[in-house]
Order: structure tokens, then sequence, then C-alpha cells
């Protein structure tokens, strides 16, 4: 979607767009013996030693995100991940802080939402052979501590596999204590029930925002059309668990932002409901559909 945007504007350069950059295995790499960072690196000559990429989404968050870059930039962190910021076209200082951070920088020319600034960021983690993502929010309502647990959960067995999708949620036992809304908490509510009787399984924190994912699933996002482009979170964990993938949830500590507006203030959470309520009920058609089709072709084979 990105690359169309790119074409369809006729004022930009298409060669020289971000988000053609990013699709075409364009980066930036730091050497580690000058110290200086390279432009454009093709996809093929960068080998990551890393196992971890944090996609952080941004949005005009240049009096949050600098707190979170502290703490990403501790030497428990850095030894596993590198991290990625996607810019979505903010209108403030968020890009130039991570800059002068030296930290990868990726910059929407239009804001293209939440969702699809996390598809190309995974996008950037498969052409760089990432084994894991880990993704978080710039406003500091996620805490860093998460990202070992996380990582340490994506590398143990639950139920005789690894999982594919780690959710750090705010609502298990072990959890902090997080203060939210009456219209979020029936929101929630509402979709913790619809993914129970439509896959069996209980999920605390259908719209948690922390999570870590596998290369596999990392992969299927990353294909057109298998990522919700605005609103990625309850529908997209119901598809991936009624597709067979393993989605495991873990307590989190999370907080109130401090600076800024969340993208679901005033009326949006309204909105959101709606929007997520038929995301949902699509979801399970287009699964059941799916399930069907392959009955046949497999009838027919036989």
């Amino acid at each position: 979607h990105t690359g169309r945007n790119c074409r369809w504007n006729r004022k930009i350069n298409y060669k020289s767009c971000t988000c053609h950059k990013i699709q075409n295995g364009i980066g930036r790499k730091t050497d580690k013996s000058s110290g200086r960072t390279s432009k454009y690196i093709r996809d093929d000559e960068v080998n990551g030693v890393k196992e971890v990429l944090i996609i952080i989404p941004a949005y005009n968050e240049e009096k949050n995100i600098n707190k979170v870059l502290d703490k990403l930039e501790e030497p428990e962190i850095t030894e596993i991940a590198d991290i990625l910021v996607m810019n979505d076209a903010s209108s403030d200082n968020t890009n130039w802080i991570v800059k002068q951070r030296n930290h990868a920088v990726v910059t929407h020319i239009f804001n293209l939402g939440y969702g699809s600034a996390l598809q190309l960021g995974y996008k950037y983690a498969i052409r760089r052979n990432y084994k894991y993502v880990i993704q978080m929010d710039a406003d500091g309502q996620h805490d860093v501590c998460n990202i070992l647990n996380i990582y340490k959960a994506l590398k143990t067995k639950y139920n005789d596999s690894y999982p594919d999708i780690v959710l750090g949620s705010r609502y298990l036992k072990d959890s902090s204590p997080y203060k939210t809304s009456c219209l979020k908490e029936l929101a929630y509510s509402i979709f913790r029930t619809f993914i129970k009787m439509s896959t069996g399984r209980t999920i605390m924190d259908p719209t948690t925002g922390l999570q870590g994912l596998s290369w596999r699933a990392v992969l299927y996002y990353s294909k057109y059309g298998n990522f919700d482009e605005r609103y990625p979170d309850a529908n997209m964990i119901t598809g991936m668990i009624l597709k067979g993938y393993n989605v495991v949830e873990i307590p989190a500590v999370m907080h109130s932002r401090e600076f800024g507006k969340s993208m679901h203030s005033g009326l949006k959470p309204i909105w959101y409901m709606c929007h997520m309520t038929l995301s949902l009920i699509a979801v399970v058609v287009r699964q059941h559909k799916e399930k069907r089709r392959m009955e046949r072709q497999k009838k027919h084979e036989q």
C-alpha cells in the first residue's frame, strides 16, 4: 500500500520515497568499527547478529520517546535487540530525536495509520532476517522491563511448541495495576467474549499493543492483505488462533500516558468498538469459508 501511495502522488520522486527504500531492502546500518551510519544498504549486505527487532510506531511523540529510548539503550536490551521507529508523518520533532540517537527510523510522508506503520516494520524485519519482533508503543505506557520477559517467553515452549505470538497483558493476576475507563472495559469484555466463543480461548487483554512475534508470525503479517491497516488488535489475535498459530499471554507492566493524545481519545473508542466488532465477525466468517474451501479441495484430491 505504501508503494502505491508513492506512485499516486506525482510530486513525489518514487525512488527517493522512504517506503520504496524499505520495500526494496534499503536501510541504515552502523559500522561498529567506525561508528558511522551508512544510509542506504542493500538487504543482501545486511546480516544482523541480533535476534530481536523492537518496532516502535510513533506519531507526535517528541515528549515521550526520549524516555523510552533511554531505557531501551540499557546494555541488557542492546545486547539482543535493534530498534526501529516507524514515524507515521509526525509534525513534531519525533523524527529528528530518533535520528540524533542513531536508531533506524522510517518516516512516512503521509499518515498511514498504526497498522500500516507496523506492517512496514514487519517487512523490514523479514528482509533483515530478524528471528523475533517485539512491538511496543512510543508513549511510555509499555514499560521496557517487559522486553526481556517477552523475549524469554518467545524462547520457551508452551503446549510442546514455541509461541508465535506473546501478548503482554494488563489484566492477568500478576500484571501491574492499570486503570481504564468504563467504556473501554465494556469493549474489552465484548471482545473477550467474542474470542472465547469463536476460538475457545480466553484472552484477557485482546487489545494489547505490547506483543512479541516469531519469524513465522512476522512473515504472515508482512504479506499484503494479512494485516489490518488501522486497528490490528482483537481481530488479528482471533484470526491467528483460528489459523493454528500458538498465542500465549503473559503478565505485563504498563503505565498511563504522561504527554500527548492517545489514538483512542475522545469519541474514538465508540468508533473503534463498532469497527472492531464488525472486523471480528468478518474474520470468523472468512476463516470459516477458508476452512470449507480447504475441505472441499481435499475431497476433490481424494
